[in-house]
């Protein structure tokens, strides 16, 4: 195997040496080819690959039909361009799916009204857009989409790398289930990693109303990696661990969030009349870097309510660039981390502004519009939590590109042809 084949086995697989937490060091490898919870699995490589050759919503040659088909699955993109699922969520049920989306002719793919529902193990989806909107519905009317949502107890081992998640509804990214019996029957042991988790609508559909929330982590949804991500203009949630959840957020760049950055703590009420009790969430939080914006409250702090958390090397910075507190409420510090993923290790603070902004979202090399615009107002210090797509643009309208892809006809060189899409520095 060529040297390039077995780095892009490293990324993919992730078969990492081991280190120790206490390895942290200012000269720490690249986030995209750090482990996380469940991303050592293979998901559809080996399996045949699958050419998605339409933009439809369903039929033969759609993305939708390539989800649906079972057994062990690459999904590669003959045409690229916009995916307009007219409110159908698209659902996977089948496991053992790669979706390698940095197979697609630019301008990639982007999916509108709708979503992504994952409820099975050994999931990967890479270098893909999700965009739902509000898909023309009344405010307050109950349209709630997430933008990727993972869920129910067979939701494990599941990868979301180089995604670009905006204009959810409900959240733009989660990881739930069933909360009153115990971790086996939530869904578990989940990556979200160096993707853009940006605009989540407020005021709009959903029926609660304010509702512009990043990442959820359910109650009892355990080992859960949030690794490398660009959080800018959500309200909430930016992630939120709920009761009994664990998990470690780190090296993630935070902008403009309003009301809370990193959530932990759980709601009382929902738990009376159940056997189990609910308990505090036990967080890593390291290396992160939150910078307020025009949206921000004012004494907004990095870590909030109530849990247990092990801090390390994270900064806050108000409008003036000075520090401000880094936890509030009700928090216990832990002198080590409670969880941690094998074979990770973060980047010094000091990097973590760079690297985002640099490396995050779904085709970092060659951004489409959304994502030059959001990543934009991070470094000019601009931009404002939002009610509608409409507000910055609306949907994107990309015309279709084709190109034809010629597939390995060994199974063994399928990882080493997919890493001939991504360019070296963004690998």
């Amino acid at each position: 195997m060529s040297q390039s084949g077995s780095c892009f086995k490293r990324m993919w697989c992730l078969a990492l040496s081991l280190l120790s937490l206490c390895a942290f060091t200012a000269n720490a490898v690249d986030l995209s080819a750090m482990e996380g919870f469940g991303a050592d699995t293979t998901a559809g490589l080996g399996g045949e690959v699958l050419k998605v050759t339409s933009l439809a919503a369903s039929g033969p040659g759609s993305l939708r039909a390539a989800l649906a088909q079972p057994g062990k699955r690459v999904v590669v993109f003959e045409v690229g361009g916009v995916i307009n699922l007219a409110g159908r969520n698209l659902d996977i049920a089948e496991p053992f799916v790669t979706v390698a989306g940095e197979t697609a002719p630019s301008p990639g793919i982007t999916i509108i009204r709708g979503g992504i529902s994952i409820r099975t193990h050994d999931v990967r989806i890479r270098h893909i857009a999700v965009r739902p909107g509000t898909n023309d519905q009344p405010a307050l009317s109950g349209w709630e989409p997430d933008g990727i949502g993972i869920s129910r107890a067979k939701a494990r081992n599941v990868h979301i790398d180089h995604v670009s998640t905006s204009w959810a509804v409900d959240e733009n990214m989660s990881a739930s289930g069933e909360r009153y019996e115990g971790p086996a029957a939530t869904s578990g042991r989940v990556t979200f990693s160096n993707s853009i988790i940006a605009e989540a609508l407020d005021y709009a559909t959903h029926k609660k109303g304010k509702h512009s929330k990043g990442i959820l982590i359910h109650d009892y949804v355990q080992d859960i990696a949030v690794v490398g991500n660009l959080f800018a203009h959500n309200d909430r949630r930016n992630p939120y661990f709920k009761a009994h959840a664990t998990g470690v957020v780190v090296n993630n760049l935070m902008y403009n969030l309003g009301n809370a950055a990193i959530q932990l703590g759980y709601i009382a009420h929902e738990w009376e009349g159940h056997e189990l009790s609910p308990g505090n969430p036990r967080v890593a939080v390291v290396g992160n870097q939150l910078i307020y914006g025009r949206d921000t409250y004012s004494d907004l702090a990095l870590v909030s309510y109530q849990g247990d958390v092990y801090l390390k090397d994270n900064q806050v910075l108000n409008l003036d660039g000075g520090d401000m507190a880094q936890v509030q409420g009700d928090i216990n510090l832990l002198d080590k981390a409670p969880v941690w993923p094998q074979g990770l290790q973060p980047l010094a603070l000091n990097k973590t502004y760079d690297h985002v902004l640099t490396h995050a979202g779904s085709r970092p090399w060659e951004r489409d519009k959304v994502d030059l615009r959001i990543v934009d107002s991070v470094r000019r210090k601009t931009g404002r939590i939002i009610d509608s797509q409409e507000e910055v643009g609306g949907y994107p309208d990309y015309p279709a590109v084709r190109r034809a892809l010629e597939v390995p006809a060994n199974s063994d060189e399928v990882a080493d042809w997919l890493l001939s899409f991504v360019p070296k520095e963004y690998r």
